[in-house]
């Protein structure tokens, strides 16, 4: 009995091995079901992403080679250990009279705006910054030359000696609207070009405390540190703006984006390249926005417009007569809400021309002729 036993078990044991050794390398031999059956799947027909209402894809393609990233590099000179850089130490060592050099590098984007080489960027990403080069995403890399740069729109115009450059089709920012679906091109991080897509949340922000001179295109585009100088395009891939900065309390997107809109962008890079700066109009006064509590202490109805909150001595609203405590309601009979509307207004002047501004002074609204200066340069 136990001799039949012993035989079936490793019978057994044979046919497990073999069961195990064919399902490992031939599961084929072990279907059940019959040979020869075939299987039914559904599969979709392929379509062009150029049909598809979904996909901005061909709005990428126009765009994509007309981004680029910037890389800048700066040395700087630190001390030659790191505890000296407190003041403490210092006093008690004295200043190290030895130091040592590193280089700062630093990522973002920009826009190939010409065939003759030119890009737009921001002012932030090549501030200071000894090198300068860029990366196109044909792999072609050359050293950059800064034409000029506008801290106060914090906008850049630099050119690369390349040829065949696929320059950027410029859109008409003035005619986007709110809701309109908008991708912004870059190198977030540094990771390498990158599309994000959103809408427009707003148009005209200013005030947000980024630039002296705010229009921006707000979105819900994804803008990350890196995007900075990059493309915000329409869906056919046509520029309407300048990627500039984001709102956040992490660093990360948020979903509250700005760009500068193309045709502002448009304005000073072209007067950075013919004269290497930006020249614009100036009152030489300080304003302050008006509100109910100030209207009420003037004693004045005027709740828009701004209070002349202080006057540069000499400049020319000094000279034409113009004195603190005015309110300033309108500039060549245009209008205006608040201290920001001047502000652009009056940069918009041609330095040179004579221009009224509509003031009121105890209670008396008066039109008083200013001969505009120019702007003095901001550091």
């Amino acid at each position: 009995m136990y001799k039949h036993w012993l035989i079936f078990t490793q019978s057994i044991t044979v046919l497990l091995a073999i069961f195990f050794i064919v399902s490992s390398l031939r599961p084929d031999l072990l279907s059940w079901r019959p040979r020869g059956e075939i299987v039914v799947i559904r599969e979709s027909t392929p379509t062009p992403s150029n049909d598809r209402t979904d996909s901005y894809a061909k709005a990428a393609e126009v765009a994509m080679p007309s981004v680029v990233n910037i890389f800048t590099s700066k040395e700087i000179k630190e001390p030659s250990h790191p505890l000296l850089n407190d003041p403490a130490l210092r006093k008690f060592f004295g200043d190290p009279s030895e130091s040592r050099t590193r280089r700062r590098a630093n990522l973002g984007s920009g826009v190939i705006v010409s065939p003759n080489g030119y890009i737009l960027t921001n002012h932030h990403v090549v501030e200071a910054a000894d090198e300068v080069e860029i990366a196109m995403i044909d792999g072609r890399k050359a050293k950059a030359t800064i034409i000029g740069t506008d801290p106060e729109t914090d906008l850049a115009v630099l050119k690369i000696d390349l040829s065949n450059l696929p320059a950027i089709i410029f859109g008409q920012s003035e005619q986007v609207k709110v809701g309109d679906v908008v991708l912004a091109l870059g190198n977030p991080f540094g990771v390498g070009q990158s599309v994000t897509m959103g809408i427009v949340s707003a148009l005209s922000r200013s005030q947000v405390g980024i630039n002296t001179f705010e229009n921006f295109i707000q979105t819900d585009a994804a803008i990350n540190p890196g995007n900075s100088g990059g493309a915000l395009t329409d869906t056919t891939g046509n520029l309407i703006g300048v990627n500039t900065g984001i709102y956040s309390k992490t660093g990360g997107s948020l979903g509250i984006g700005f760009a500068i809109p193309v045709h502002v962008a448009r304005q000073i890079m072209e007067q950075i390249i013919e004269s290497g700066s930006v020249i614009r109009g100036w009152l030489g006064v300080s304003m302050q926005d008006m509100t109910e509590e100030l209207s009420e202490s003037l004693n004045v109805e005027q709740i828009s417009g701004s209070l002349v909150a202080s006057v540069l001595k000499d400049g020319p609203a000094d000279k034409a007569g113009i004195k603190p405590g005015d309110v300033l309601i309108a500039v060549e009979s245009q209008p205006v809400k608040n201290s920001a509307e001047i502000l652009n207004l009056v940069a918009a002047l041609a330095p040179g021309k004579t221009v009224n501004v509509t003031i009121i002074r105890n209670k008396e609204e008066k039109s008083i002729p200013i001969k505009v200066g120019v702007r003095p340069k901001q550091k």
